[in-house]
């Protein structure tokens, strides 16, 4: 059986812009060149701020892990936990200078006896303890917004789900 028509476009389409995002902005300029695409129809690539790394990666991770905890559901807490490490790594590797500071060893002095002690919480399966290292990481948080001249970024404690179509409660 042929691919029809639209999804030979798609496939094409996707491969374009897959192989895009590995060029160089240079590149991205001589590739469209050498169509005959003119430089102001090129796409640049994106590269997202210290901001929009935290808005989009970190933030969703902090308030999931905050209500699988109070939800005590320890298989997912765990579980953003990793990706909330993960997270930090994939920032340091995306911006590894940020002002004049090495980005991990930044991260890695901020965040992680904070990030130890909800390991030791959720290993323990322990709401209260889980609550306080909770609650030093959302400091450690503000902290560092603080540091970076960030002060009016101010993280708390979710106190509802912003994900209406997850149930943090629901346990494996």
């Amino acid at each position: 059986m042929r691919p029809s028509r639209p999804i030979i476009g798609l496939l094409v389409f996707l491969g374009a812009s897959l192989s895009g995002l590995t060029q160089t902005p240079t590149a991205t300029a001589a590739a469209g060149a050498a169509t005959g695409a003119s430089a102001a129809s090129v796409q640049p690539l994106y590269y997202p701020s210290m901001g929009d790394l935290m808005t989009m990666l970190v933030q969703p991770r902090h308030i999931k892990l905050g209500l699988a905890g109070k939800a005590q559901n320890w298989v997912y807490a765990s579980y953003e936990l990793t990706e909330l490490r993960n997270t930090f790594g994939r920032i340091a590797h995306t911006i590894p200078v940020y002002r004049t500071m090495d980005t991990s060893q930044m991260l890695m002095a901020i965040m992680e006896r904070p990030l130890d002690a909800l390991d030791h919480a959720i290993i323990a399966a322990d709401p209260a303890r889980f609550a306080t290292a909770y609650a030093a990481l959302t400091a450690a948080c503000n902290a560092c917004h603080a540091a970076e001249q960030h002060p009016m970024i101010v993280i708390k404690v979710p106190d509802r789900a912003l994900f209406p179509d997850q149930d943090l409660r629901a346990k494996p």
